[in-house]
């Protein structure tokens, strides 16, 4: 009995995928703890009474926050959220590049996504986490 003949068809080449490793959302106004890994913020606007050696942060990229005009208009309100979260993906989108540099900051290590904001379930933060995993 003959073997098959294996296929002719090229190889696929296949990029070895490193995984991201866990990414938390905290306050910023949190204390900061070992297990909070490369911490960055991801607002535009600095978060108030706090200094930079409070906040102890690794990365601030501004532009992925959302814009002000975006900012504005959610206001957080829990009705608009759907409507945010499509607006904000497709900013982030304009952003490929920011984006992808923040991945490779964060592969292999823990990261906490550091915002002002209070309602962490209806904010940009858990958006560009998702993005991020």
């Amino acid at each position: 009995m003959k073997k098959a003949a294996k296929s002719a068809s090229p190889k696929r080449e296949t990029r070895r995928r490193v995984p991201l490793a866990h990414v938390a959302v905290k306050r910023v106004y949190d204390a900061p703890e070992a297990s909070d890994g490369v911490r960055i913020l991801i607002d535009r606007l600095w978060p108030h009474g706090l200094s930079k050696a409070e906040l102890k942060l690794d990365a601030w990229p501004k532009e992925l926050a959302p814009s002000h005009e975006l900012r504005k208009w959610y206001g957080h309100d829990p009705k608009l959220y759907a409507e945010f979260n499509r607006r904000y993906r497709r900013e982030l989108a304009s952003h490929k590049g920011e984006l992808a540099a923040l991945r490779a900051m964060i592969r292999g290590h823990a990261a906490t996504l550091l915002t002002a904001t209070r309602e962490l379930d209806l904010s940009h933060a858990s958006i560009l986490r998702k993005m991020l995993k």
